[in-house]
């Protein structure tokens, strides 16, 4: 469904990706793992637009999409929820899910889009008219997820999800992901620090390191390889 072909992205004189190449299959969720300063997040953003590739290729089913506009992307099906959850903070939950939909002119698409929604995220129909900034952390990234899909994606770029969450939401959000990818059959691109976590939802699997990625299997595979064990699975 997507494939990256030899990205590369610099910052000034900072090359952040040299030369990458991954592919996420249609109705898979593919993690990619890697330390701070990796590449995680510019792969991301290269892919969505927010960021500008220098070189190589982005494909989403066979197009070519690379360097196109944010919106345009949303307008194909892609949509990308960002470290840190970046809500509104100052709009109420319904005003931010409304937000999401922003491309959808239909009233009752987008009723029946919020229907969706908070029977995947209970909790956000129960805070429907709280302001955003007031919700916990786990709460607010329900709503990011929740706000991403009103725009009625096929591809899905997840950074980070479980950042700064108690350990309880975090089991319940990565629950919720793998019901997405099931029930919607939307293909997911997860980047995350809790790489057992992560590996533990997907079917494949990229490390990154300093821009480059130097390992790539199946899920199963990198959960049993040793240099992952020891490297970001706290050697479990």
């Amino acid at each position: 469904m997507l494939e990256i072909k030899n990205l590369n992205v610099n910052y000034g004189a900072i090359q952040a990706l040299r030369g990458i190449s991954l592919r996420v299959d249609a109705g898979r969720i593919v993690t990619l793992i890697g330390a701070n300063g990796a590449g995680k997040t510019s792969t991301l953003r290269a892919i969505s637009g927010l960021t500008r590739a220098s070189g190589g290729e982005v494909l989403y089913e066979g197009r070519n999409i690379t360097n196109l506009k944010p919106h345009e992307l949303v307008k194909l099906g892609i949509s990308h929820v960002p470290e840190g959850r970046m809500v509104f903070a100052n709009l109420t939950v319904l005003e931010n899910l409304q937000m999401g939909a922003y491309l959808q002119r239909d009233k009752q698409m987008i009723a029946q889009d919020l229907e969706k929604v908070f029977g995947i995220f209970p909790r956000l129909l129960e805070r429907q008219k709280q302001v955003a900034g007031t919700l916990s952390g786990g709460e607010q990234q329900m709503l990011a997820i929740g706000r991403a899909l009103m725009s009625r994606p096929r591809f899905l770029m997840l950074d980070e999800p479980s950042l700064g969450i108690a350990p309880l939401l975090v089991k319940a959000i990565f629950e919720k992901i793998v019901e997405i990818n099931r029930s919607q059959g939307i293909s997911i691109l997860l980047v995350e620090q809790n790489a057992n976590l992560a590996l533990s939802i997907s079917s494949h699997g990229y490390v990154l390191e300093t821009g480059s990625i130097i390992l790539e299997d199946t899920a199963a595979a990198l959960r049993q390889s040793e240099q992952v064990r020891s490297a970001y699975l706290g050697g479990v």
